[in-house]
């Protein structure tokens, strides 16, 4: 399988129309989206998320990609590049990072051993591939390079926007703020706009002639440089009277938010603006509270000497309809050359080392913006102009400028040093890491002093350090080392596995009656999914189907659709062929549905190109929506008439199967099976290790050999104990522990095994997955 995938929006694609869809569809599908929308109308709480929808088609990540997203874990996007392979939204909300390293073990003992890794697998519904380990598979992951061949690199700044060499040369008699301000400290009265920077930006204001319905505060003064700061933003709609009011958030000088209201305007609204206020027809349908009613609030909560601090302030008080005359408008306080205004995310970035505004988020965060200006004005208060006038924020707004990325400003200090390590990239923000390992693993990172390493006799004691050490860590790293099997039996287990999946893929169908219409079943038969080859059988008194399909979701849905129906007065049979590998099958796919990766996954045969183009015009009537999944034909290019829609949650994909496989759509479809990984491996399968279903691959076991598999140091019991204490240590683990769980594959004289990671952030999905009970 070719996948191909792009990120799908909540909201369908502007452009020229296209054919439509026939309008009992559309019925169909409106009516189940009003309900679904009823449902998720609350909004998801801000926790740290992981997506793979960028994953290569491949789904194979190499050791440098790996530790780009441990860099950015760490970080955040304003010191680190994104990861090219992976989304990791609101990673400020991250509390650990813990990786777990099997030594010795690679993708083939997962899947050998499927059952058995029943913990892991479950609790970890990303997973990808990885290319067989170098000589130093930890100091692959790690970054670190030998001093003497590439250089030590210098710590990263995080925080400040501008590096230490651009300080140099300012001269500061020059900059904007020193001019207005001067060197010294400057007092809250100070930084007061006066009544006539008042009326030359539009505040309101007692007397004008615009304010004349304007309330104002219980403002009496006198204001001293004791009086108290509270932060103060506005979101609003356009409505057919123009700007009005949809949200208030009011901040108070320890920064704690007092007040935070949605508002209902009073004229109908024409647009939401929803990309900047967050606000949509959902959210504020249900408000009752008026502009009144904040108005009120406000003067019952700021005292007479009240001073609002925000940015743009002006626009915040008039669609507040209120006069107040004591304020600090960041955008003016900092000054900017030739009347122009620096914008509050990158003065939030630029003085105080925050991030603000994510692009992660719909819209803005009126709390997160007001108290994030009033963090500026005291900031301004407290080191005065001078240490301002120092960051040479002009200089730097227009480097960034030219460089075009004003929507997401990076760390310049980083961008020069893309190759630190993770141990450097600890360094730089004051945290060690912590590697346990056993004594007698070899451990080749460098002695720093950021990094503990704790040496442990067997794996069952470094596992109990782990429990103990990894809360006090923000980053940690577990080897647990076990022995490899022989190439010989590697080899054996390896050419065994992926004849499992071809023969659980292929099913028999009869018995047919000598005059059916042969051509008429192959068309039923293809209509389940991508057929490699299908053949009559006349060994048999009545004439029976072999269907080898390509994906084993196809086969399934052949089996659960067709069994036991009556066709040509016959009850026919759809199975899989009983040999030695395909006897827990039933259980096997029974797993497989309930792996966490596959639940959340759908799988659809005999979809058409208008249907392909109709879902890609109208996503946004699928709630949930993660990515669409288009294979491609290897030889061709061309794209195969069965797709795999992937949603955020369990219960999204539950909902879309119930109406796609619907009389109205007409398409068959079951929950997905096999992971796209898996599929890259299975696809890369040498075509000697293709047998006809039924043919034995080895002799049987002598029955000492076969009571000797039932010891406990057999590979099948390893896996099975060690999955299941990896995985009540995960459980254990903080809420918003970023956790990796790395198979790193082997080595061999007779080949190498790739390997295989799992991961997921503790607590991310608790609503999405039920719980294991382990």
């Amino acid at each position: 399988m070719e996948p191909e995938e792009g990120k799908m929006g909540r909201y369908p694609r502007k452009g020229r129309k296209r054919k439509q869809a026939p309008n009992r569809l559309v019925g169909a599908t409106e009516a189940l989206r009003a309900r679904w929308e009823l449902e998720d109308r609350q909004p998801e709480p801000k926790k740290a998320r992981l997506s793979t929808v960028l994953f290569t088609e491949n789904c194979e990540i190499t050791h440098g990609q790996l530790r780009e997203l441990l860099k950015y874990a760490i970080l955040g996007k304003s010191s680190a590049p994104k990861p090219s392979w992976c989304q990791l939204f609101h990673q400020n909300q991250l509390n650990n990072v813990a990786v777990f390293v099997l030594q010795g073990m690679s993708q083939l003992h997962f899947y050998k051993f499927y059952l058995e890794f029943g913990s892991l697998r479950k609790a970890f519904r990303h997973k990808f591939r990885l290319p067989p380990p170098s000589s130093n598979f930890l100091a692959d992951i790690i970054g670190f390079q030998n001093r003497e061949t590439a250089g030590y690199l210098p710590k990263i700044i995080k925080g400040s926007l501008l590096s230490t060499s651009s300080k140099a040369n300012i001269n500061l008699k020059n900059d904007p703020i020193i001019q207005k301000y001067g060197f010294k400290r400057v007092s809250l009265i100070r930084c007061l706009l006066t009544k006539e920077e008042m009326k030359t930006f539009h505040f309101p204001l007692q007397g004008s002639s615009d304010c004349g319905n304007f309330i104002t505060t219980k403002y009496s003064g006198p204001i001293t440089d004791n009086s108290p700061l509270f932060g103060l933003d506005c979101e609003m709609c356009l409505t057919s009277k123009g700007r009005e009011l949809t949200r208030i958030s009011l901040v108070a000088e320890g920064g704690c938010c007092i007040m935070d209201e949605l508002v209902k305007p009073d004229d109908r609204i024409l647009d939401y603006l929803t990309s900047f206020s967050g606000i949509t027809k959902n959210i504020l349908n249900p408000v009752t509270t008026k502009l009144r009613d904040v108005q009120r609030q406000l003067r019952a909560l700021l005292p007479p000497d009240a001073v609002l601090v925000g940015h743009s302030l002006d626009l915040d008080l008039r669609a507040l309809k209120m006069i107040h005359p004591y304020v600090i408008d960041t955008s003016l306080l900092y000054v900017r050359e030739q009347g122009r205004r620096f914008k509050l995310k990158f003065l939030a970035k630029a003085i105080l080392g925050k991030d603000i505004q994510s692009s992660n988020r719909l819209g803005h965060d009126a709390i997160e913006d007001a108290r994030a200006a009033l963090e500026l004005a005291r900031y301004f208060l407290k080191y005065g102009p001078k240490k301002i006038a120092e960051l040479n924020l002009e200089a730097l707004a227009s480097q960034q400028e030219l460089q075009g990325i004003g929507q997401q400003p990076r760390n310049t200090t980083i961008l020069q040093h893309q190759n630190a390590s993770v141990l450097e990239c600890l360094d730089s923000v004051g945290q060690n890491l912590l590697l346990l390992a056993r004594e007698t693993d070899t451990v080749e990172l460098p002695s720093s002093g950021n990094c503990q390493i704790t040496k442990c006799l067997s794996n069952k004691e470094v596992l109990e350090q782990a429990r103990m050490e990894i809360p006090l860590f923000p980053f940690s790293i577990v080897q647990l080392s076990f022995e490899p099997f022989s190439p010989v039996l590697t080899e054996e287990m390896n050419k065994r596995m992926r004849i499992k999946w071809i023969e659980m893929s292929t099913v028999y169908a009869g018995p047919f009656t000598k005059n059916c219409n042969f051509t008429a079943l192959k068309t039923l038969f293809k209509g389940f999914g991508p057929v490699c080859s299908m053949t009559l059988v006349f060994e048999t008194h009545q004439p029976h189907l072999c269907i080898q399909y390509e994906i084993l979701e196809a086969a399934q849905l052949a089996i659960e659709t067709l069994n036991g129906i009556l066709l040509d007065d016959i009850y026919i049979k759809v199975q899989r062929p009983v040999t030695e590998l395909t006897l827990d099958c039933d259980k096997l796919i029974k797993e497989l549905e309930q792996d966490s990766e596959n639940r959340d996954t759908i799988y659809l045969s005999g979809v058409s190109e208008t249907f392909k183009e109709y879902l890609m015009q109208h996503s946004n009537l699928f709630i949930g929506l993660d990515a669409v999944i288009l294979p491609k034909d290897l030889r061709s290019g061309n794209q195969k008439k069965y797709c795999f829609l992937k949603f955020k949650a369990f219960l999204n994909a539950q909902r879309a199967l119930s109406i796609l496989t619907g009389k109205y759509w007409k398409l068959k479809g079951r929950y997905a099976l096999t992971p796209r990984h898996l599929h890259a491996w299975l696809r890369s399968s040498p075509p000697e290790s293709r047998r006809p279903p039924g043919l034995r691959v080895i002799p049987p076991p002598t029955e000492k050999q076969a009571l000797q598999t039932l010891k406990l140091d057999h590979p099948k019991i390893v896996a099975w104990r060690w999955s299941r204490k990896i995985g009540r240590l995960y459980h254990s683990l903080s809420p918003g522990t970023l956790c990796l769980i790395l198979l790193p594959g082997t080595n061999s004289a007779h080949g190498s095994l790739s390997g295989l990671g799992l991961m997921g952030i503790k607590d991310e999905e608790e609503s999405a997955i039920p719980s294991m009970g382990l």
